[in-house]
């Protein structure tokens, strides 16, 4: 049992020494979102919004972005003034006209530069403390592996 043990460390060690080697990735990654320039002609109205077709859900899914990106609103799924107030501020930041309501355009770039917020806030975090961990192998084997993981440092 003892010469099993050995082998099986021995093979883990093996198997595990060239990711150990490979360490941390130093390519830096652009996270900033892709963000078309504001249209200043396109001023959005109620009319431009009701053309996006914004379901309640999706009502939602903006006042939720909008809250990720410092503009707190509740997601309510109805655009009530605080949602048109925080729809403003977001509006002036970008140097678009403050109308409260979205167009097409805006409605896009806030979903971007929302997905952007939230990427890098991952990448930040590494997922905010909600990723899956790999339960893996119990018994002997399993002690084996995390002491061989432990030895480095994983």
């Amino acid at each position: 049992m003892r010469a099993a043990i050995l082998v099986l460390l021995i093979l883990g060690i093996a198997v595990c020494a060239p990711s150990a080697k490979a360490g941390l990735s130093t390519t830096p990654r652009d996270t900033t979102a892709s963000v078309e320039p504001p249209s200043l002609m396109d001023e959005a109205t109620q009319q431009s919004e009701d053309q996006i077709r914004l379901t309640r859900a999706k009502r939602r899914d903006v006042q939720r972005r909008l809250t990720r990106l410092g503009f707190d609103t509740r997601p309510s799924g109805k655009f009530d003034d605080a949602t048109r107030d925080a729809i403003s501020r977001w509006q002036e930041q970008h140097g678009y006209a403050k109308t409260g309501f979205l167009n097409t355009a805006q409605h896009q770039a806030l979903l971007s530069e929302s997905s952007a917020a939230r990427e890098a806030g991952r990448s930040e975090h590494h997922g905010g403390g909600r990723g899956r961990r790999s339960r893996g192998i119990g018994g002997p084997i399993g002690a084996i592996g995390h002491v061989v993981g432990g030895i480095f440092g994983r």
